[in-house]
């Protein structure tokens, strides 16, 4: 399995963006749409991930009062065994690794996963999109 993870280049690779996101967020996750699209849809950073040449994955960053936010990162359901994922997280950390703060906030189901590459929970849980999710902030080592 062949791993590529690339910075959105185009309008093209947006509608891309926006199309794996549909399918993970709306219509998987039940998320509304004017929760899952935003206002910070022009002023964030965008990432797409290749699994064997076919784009299967996305994730954004930005920049907010509090620090560099992840977020978005989506992998299609029938491709989420495969390592999209882990470097999807592993290229947006290697863009953000001179930042003071790195946090996000993660659905409970994966917050394990994000424990992986050194995030740690802060706060309490809460609901987004009608879905559970607690703050976690990047301690690097």
């Amino acid at each position: 399995m062949d791993i590529k993870v690339r910075i959105v280049a185009n309008a093209n690779e947006m509608d891309i963006v926006r199309d794996i996101r549909h399918r993970v967020f709306i219509v998987e996750q039940n998320v509304p749409q004017h929760v899952e699209v935003d206002q910070f849809e022009e002023s964030a950073k965008y990432l797409l991930a290749t699994l064997d040449g076919q784009f299967v994955g996305t994730a954004r960053w930005r920049k907010t009062t509090k620090g560099i936010k992840l977020e978005r990162f989506a992998v299609l359901q029938e491709k989420r065994t495969y390592g999209v994922g882990r470097a999807l997280v592993e290229f947006i950390l290697e863009q953000v690794i001179n930042e003071a703060v790195v946090y996000l906030h993660a659905q409970d189901h994966v917050i394990s996963f994000y424990k992986k590459f050194g995030f740690q929970t802060i706060g309490d849980h809460f609901y987004e999109g009608g879905i559970s999710h607690q703050e976690m902030v990047w301690k690097q080592a």
